[in-house]
Formats: C-alpha cells, sequence, structure tokens
C-alpha cells in the first residue's frame, strides 16, 4: 500500500504545446484506423491527449491483474478503453459512459503522480514539475481509484502531457457554468431513445400517481394537479396525492401552515387500511383555533379516527452528523492511508466514525414505524423541518419492510424516482458534483443505499437485486450525464433545460411556462426547435453507462417470487377505506418508544412535547385496546406475509466492504472481470449454509424460538 503523501508538486508548463483534438481529427482518425475503434465522444466533447498501451490495475483479496488499454483526456472526462473489446462488434454497443472506466472531471478528488518506490506527489494546478511520472492514481467520489501504469519502454512524456491535461481540464470545467450545464445536457436523447432495462415509474406525469393508486388499492385518495406549474411549491412535484373528499380550494389554504410550503400528501397505503404520509414542520405561527385547519384535519385523518406524527429528526442523526461520519469513513477506508492502521485498532476506529450507529438507527426507526403502520395499523404522518432529507430515507425504508413491489428491481427504482427525485430532495447540495458548497454536503441517499444493502444481506432472496446493483447504484450517484442525481426538484430540471433554449419566452414568479410546447400542442404544423425534443437520459437506462455483462449481475438468480409482489393491493379486500370516523381526532406524537397525546392538535413547534398538555405516555397495549372499535369493519389481514423487519443489532449490521474497501489491496475485491476463485468458493459455502437452514428456521418461527433468518449467526456474516 502507498504511503499518503505529505508534501505536493506542481506542474510546471509543458515546453511543448498541449494539441487539442476533436474525435473528427484527422490523427486521432488515422490512429482509430490501427486500433480498430476509438473513444466514442459526446456532443461537444474533445480529446485533448490519449495514451496507448496503459495498463489499468484492478485489485483483488488475493492480488490484483491488470489491463492494457488507451487512456483519454477529454474536455469533460477521463476515459479508459481496454483492448479486449476493442472490435468492431463490440464498438456498436459501447456505453457512451462507462462508470467503470469513466471518471466525470469534478468528480476527480486528486491525482497522485508515482515514480519509483519514492516518489509519490500530490499534483496541483500550479507551476513546476521535477520528476516525469510512472504511474498516475486517480481518486474520486464515493471510494473509488484508477490506477494506471504507463508503458515500461522509459519514461515518455504521454504521462507527463496526460497529468497536465487531466489538472487544467478539471480546473476550467469546474469553474466554468456553462461548461457544467454542457455536461449535464451531453447526454441528450434525440433520434434514438435507451430504453429502461427495468420499467420503471418516473412519477412526473399524472398516469404515474394514479396507476400507483390503483397498485394499493387506495380508493379514498386522489392526484391533485394544483402543482402543475411549479408555482404552489417549487420543490415538491408536479402532481402528488390528496384525500378524495378534500377540495383543491380548501388545499390551497393549507399549503401556508407548512414550512417552504411542503403540505403534508399521501406517499403508501397498507392493505390493512393505514396510510403513510410525509410533511414537513408546522409555522410557527400557525393556530390551532382558525377556521382554515379544519382542511388540514381533514388532509391528516382522511378515513382516520387517529394519526401518529414521528419526527424523524428525534432518533436519526442530523444532516451534519452524517458528513462528519462519512469523512471519517472514508479517511479510516481510503487506500492511501498516510500510516496504515493495526489491526487491532481498525474496528475501534471504525466505531469511532459512527457510521454503523447510523445505519443501525435508521433500521431501528422504520421497523418501529413499520410495526405501527400493519400491525397496530395506525396511519403514520412522518414530519421533518424540511420534509428533504430523513423523511427520504425513512419512508423509502419503511416500504421496503412492508411492500415486496419495492424489493424488485422495477419497483425500487420507482420507490427512489417516487420518494427521492420526485419529493426533492437536494442531490445538487447534498452531493455537491460540482464542490460549490461544502456546509450543505451530506450523503444522505448513501446512506441509505447502505441500509438497503443491510437488507440485502440479511434476506438475499427477498430482493430481485444484487449487491452489484447497489454498487452500481451507488457509483451512479455521482455521474453527472444523467438528469437523476443532478437536479434538486423537478422545477429546477425544468428551469435547467430551460436555460439551453432560446424559446422560453416568459418564466413567471415561483413557476415556468414552455411556450414552445404549448405550440406544439396546439398547432400540428408548428415546427419546433431541436433542443426541444432533447430528453437527458435518467440513471435507470443502464445500457448507456454499463455493459452487457455487467448489468446481468444486477439480477439476483435465487430470488423468490411472491405471488403478490406486483400488485400489494390485489386480494385484500380494501374495507379499511370505509372505516367510521370519529368526530373526535386524535394526534399522537412517538417519543422514546412511547405514543403520547397531542393537545393542542398542532404543536408550536415540530418535535416539542408539552408537558402541560399532553397526556401521560400510553403503553402500546392500551393503546391497542382503545382502537379496537375503530377496526370492526377492517378486513382481516395478515401482515407477517409481507413483513420484512431487519435486525439492528450490533453483530447484524456490519460494514459494507466491497463498496467502501473495494480498492484496498488487501480486502477489496472488484466488480470488473471475473473475481477470484476464492471468493466464489466462499459465497458457495455461505450460500449452502442458508439453504440448509431455511427448514430449520421456518420451524423455529412456527414454534416461537427467536432466530435470524436464512439460519444465519453473527460469525458466518463476518
Amino acid at each position: 500500500m502507498l504511503p499518503r503523501p505529505k508534501t505536493t508538486f506542481t506542474l510546471k508548463q509543458d515546453p511543448r504545446e498541449i494539441m487539442v483534438r476533436s474525435s473528427k481529427s484527422p490523427k486521432i482518425s488515422d490512429r482509430a484506423a490501427v486500433q480498430s475503434v476509438t473513444l466514442n465522444c459526446l456532443p461537444g466533447e474533445h480529446v485533448h491527449v490519449e495514451s496507448l498501451r496503459v495498463r489499468k490495475r484492478m485489485h483483488f483479496k488475493d492480488g490484483h491483474r491488470e489491463v492494457y488499454g488507451t487512456l483519454y483526456c477529454t474536455s469533460y472526462r477521463i476515459a479508459f478503453r481496454p483492448d479486449c473489446i476493442r472490435s468492431p462488434q463490440d464498438s456498436s454497443g459501447e456505453a457512451l459512459f462507462d462508470n467503470d472506466n469513466d471518471i466525470a472531471l469534478p468528480c476527480v478528488d486528486r491525482i497522485l503522480a508515482v515514480a519509483g518506490q519514492s516518489k509519490v506527489k500530490v499534483v496541483t494546478p500550479s507551476l513546476s514539475l521535477k520528476f516525469v511520472p510512472e504511474e498516475l492514481m486517480i481518486h474520486y467520489r464515493g471510494f473509488r481509484l484508477m490506477h494506471f501504469h504507463f508503458s515500461d519502454n522509459g519514461l515518455k512524456t504521454e504521462a507527463y502531457t496526460m497529468t497536465n491535461a487531466m489538472i487544467k481540464n478539471q480546473q476550467l470545467i469546474s469553474s466554468a457554468t456553462h461548461r457544467e450545464e454542457a455536461m449535464l445536457r451531453s447526454l441528450d436523447r434525440r433520434e434514438s431513445e435507451a430504453r429502461m432495462d427495468y420499467p420503471t415509474r418516473l412519477f412526473e406525469s399524472l398516469a404515474d400517481w394514479e396507476n400507483e393508486i390503483e397498485r394499493l388499492g387506495a380508493t379514498a385518495w386522489r392526484v391533485t394537479p394544483l402543482n402543475e406549474r411549479c408555482d404552489t411549491c417549487t420543490s415538491l412535484s408536479k402532481y402528488f396525492v390528496v384525500p378524495c373528499k378534500l377540495l383543491d380550494n380548501d388545499l390551497k389554504k393549507t399549503f401556508a401552515h407548512f414550512q417552504q410550503r411542503r403540505i403534508a400528501r399521501w406517499s403508501w397505503h397498507h392493505p390493512c387500511g393505514s396510510d403513510l404520509l410525509r410533511a414537513a414542520g408546522f409555522q410557527s405561527n400557525t393556530d390551532p383555533d382558525k377556521e382554515d385547519l379544519k382542511s388540514m384535519r381533514l388532509l391528516l385523518f382522511v378515513n382516520h379516527s387517529q394519526c401518529v406524527v414521528i419526527d424523524t429528526s428525534e432518533d436519526l442523526p442530523s444532516i451534519s452528523d452524517i458528513q462528519i461520519s462519512y469523512l471519517k469513513l472514508r479517511s479510516l477506508c481510503s487506500a492511501d492511508a498516510s500510516t496504515p492502521t493495526p489491526d487491532e485498532k481498525w474496528l475501534s476506529n471504525l466505531e469511532g466514525t459512527r457510521w454503523l450507529d447510523y445505519v443501525r438507527l435508521c433500521l431501528k426507526k422504520a421497523s418501529d414505524v413499520a410495526i405501527l403502520l400493519g400491525e397496530r395499523r395506525r396511519s403514520v404522518v412522518l414530519q421533518e423541518s424540511e420534509d428533504r432529507d430523513l423523511n427520504c430515507l425513512l419512508a423509502s425504508l419503511i416500504q421496503l419492510v412492508l411492500d415486496p413491489h419495492t424489493r424488485t428491481l422495477s419497483g425500487f427504482q420507482s420507490l427512489i424516482q417516487k420518494e427521492w427525485v420526485s419529493a426533492g430532495h437536494p442531490f445538487m447540495q447534498r452531493i455537491n458534483h460540482f464542490k460549490r458548497s461544502d456546509k450543505e454536503e451530506s450523503p444522505v441517499f448513501l446512506l441509505f443505499l447502505d441500509c438497503v444493502w443491510q437488507f440485502v444481506q440479511q434476506s438475499p432472496t427477498a430482493f430481485e437485486f444484487t449487491e452489484s446493483y447497489l454498487m452500481a447504484l451507488h457509483d451512479s450517484t455521482y455521474n453527472l450525464f444523467c438528469s437523476t442525481f443532478t437536479h434538486n426538484c423537478h422545477w429546477d430540471r425544468i428551469r435547467g433545460s430551460q436555460r439551453h433554449s432560446s424559446s422560453q419566452t416568459y418564466t413567471p414568479v415561483n413557476g415556468w411556462r414552455d411556450i414552445v410546447r404549448e405550440k406544439v400542442l396546439l398547432n400540428g404544423d408548428y415546427k419546433p426547435v431541436e433542443d426541444v425534443k432533447a430528453v437527458p437520459p435518467t440513471v435507470w437506462e443502464w445500457s448507456l453507462f454499463y455493459s452487457h455483462v455487467r448489468r446481468q449481475q444486477f439480477r439476483n438468480p435465487v430470488y423468490h417470487v411472491r405471488e403478490h409482489a406486483v400488485l400489494n393491493g390485489n386480494g385484500s379486500g380494501h374495507n379499511a377505506d370505509k372505516m367510521n370516523v370519529s368526530n373526535n381526532c386524535s394526534v399522537y406524537m412517538l417519543s422514546k418508544g412511547s405514543l403520547v397525546l397531542q393537545s393542542p392538535l398542532f404543536p408550536r413547534k415540530i418535535g416539542t412535547v408539552s408537558k402541560r398538555t399532553a397526556r401521560r405516555a400510553q403503553s402500546a397495549e392500551s393503546l391497542l385496546e382503545e382502537e379496537k372499535p375503530f377496526r370492526s369493519n377492517v378486513a382481516t389481514y395478515s401482515p407477517a406475509e409481507d413483513l420484512l423487519l431487519p435486525i439492528s443489532v450490533g453483530p447484524w449490521v456490519t460494514l459494507w466492504k466491497r463498496c467502501y474497501l473495494r480498492y484496498t489491496t488487501d480486502m477489496a475485491q472488484h466488480d470488473a472481470g471475473h473475481p477470484p476463485a476464492t471468493s466464489l468458493v466462499e459465497e458457495l459455502r455461505i450460500l449452502e449454509d442458508r439453504l440448509r437452514n431455511l427448514h430449520t428456521y421456518s420451524r423455529d418461527q412456527r414454534l416461537g424460538v427467536p432466530s435470524h433468518p436464512n439460519g444465519l449467526t453473527p460469525s458466518s456474516n463476518r
């Protein structure tokens, strides 16, 4: 393992000027004829430097291997194309942006130049170079590293030229706003539109929401187009779901009572009749006695007499806590630690990052809320100050626990679209792609993926996707060539596309208007500009970013298909929507494991429970007795059929080694190519143990003996 450098060196201006060459350059075309195929450039992209016969090193648990190929530095990215796939039949299906071999320049964290065993320096964009590098180690966001060796036939100037071009282009693209916008739309689909491998609802249309309501059998809810122009709340989606009994005129009155006008809205429906909602915090000037709060009561309760308000910030880590923990974890797992941590201290240092503690808290909170929705049949309102971070994480985990459809590839991708992309998670600030502001950076979405990985590890047959799929999604978070994780909300995505078109003539305050699209719809003979048809791809179009061999690893071959996994509402007899509503509606707060009745109905500040006005905290058993009259007409339903509760105690929550330690020489395993035989043997042994104990686990469950799914023990999961 190479030691982390304590000093840096700067690059001196190359005496030979770097020639900027595009993909149509005659010189590149000649070389491409010899090499069978050249880099497939993006629109507006130019190749600045290319180096032949570069070796890319890939690390495994029991060693490493090297692959020969060509290294490119372009105006947008650093790209590597292996020689083994450079044939005419392969070039036609080559991904435009290969997430395994390409790096967007803004996502480069640092570049290390190596010469011999002693010279390891961090490259900076200033002037002076004291040696010609033999190797380049390019660290980029998300625990990833590319390690390149240049030709052994003497110290060639290509390494010098390549390093210089990388630094200069990274500095240029990070400082120019128009270049950033060009990157975000460089993969616009025009004539040939890539198809999704797995059908995914984007929740950008009214039909997507209506289909979700129909799938879940939530007959008491409807889709409202009140925010169709994004002028009511810019951070919410164009469409969202509200009670059928609540008219849009009355709904407008409730927006002002929530922070950032993010009102309470429907997210998911349980077959027993309970509903999951999410909302921002109440405004401090909300008066419980005002007349227009009748609409808010109807919005929260619908056909239920009671609901539980969950303050997601009470037990979960804050945004800054997640960021600090992530930075500590990245420092610990980095492949170039300055002083290697002794084995006896590594686990204690891992515990000091608190990353696994935060994963446990998220799993525990999701399990508690899922039990409230399923077994105790209470509607739940997730409430967060701005409703854009922890609410996204918790709402997604709850549905993974309760809804088998979300454990399929199509369902999981639709879940992310619904609870993260459409709901307005600020990806640009939290991921901080262009490093504009470190204050708002926090990998909340990556914490969610870690929680999902814990699910998959504990119950592998319950999920259609694999660990390789989660790693691809983890790495795609930093993909700047798709629109999924590069905008904060739908309105921001619309504004981004409008900035590139000269046809946008009017943009009202807090709203938008596309004159060109309106003319296309109203006048068939109108000829729109070409940019109108350009649609940025989504991350779910995996064929644009991953090879066919890699995509084959996304599907789980041992996935157990359930009969009701596609349509969660089929056969449940949704009589729950006909529940009798009591005149006295009650709101409870879940605080430290107990339900506390709120009085007044809406507290002045989210998460604040008044001791003078709140009743004594009641146990779950007493509350269950109270709600019996309200469940007289509810259809019988066995929640154990779909309930998938994760184990959140210490030994069962483990480090995602394949993601966080994949590039260290002693513990990592790269996804490219075939894994070592020792790894396959170990995986087969674990699989055999799990299959052998399935019968034992089922028997213990019937007898009430506590055991772990699939017969695992803590030692076998390490």
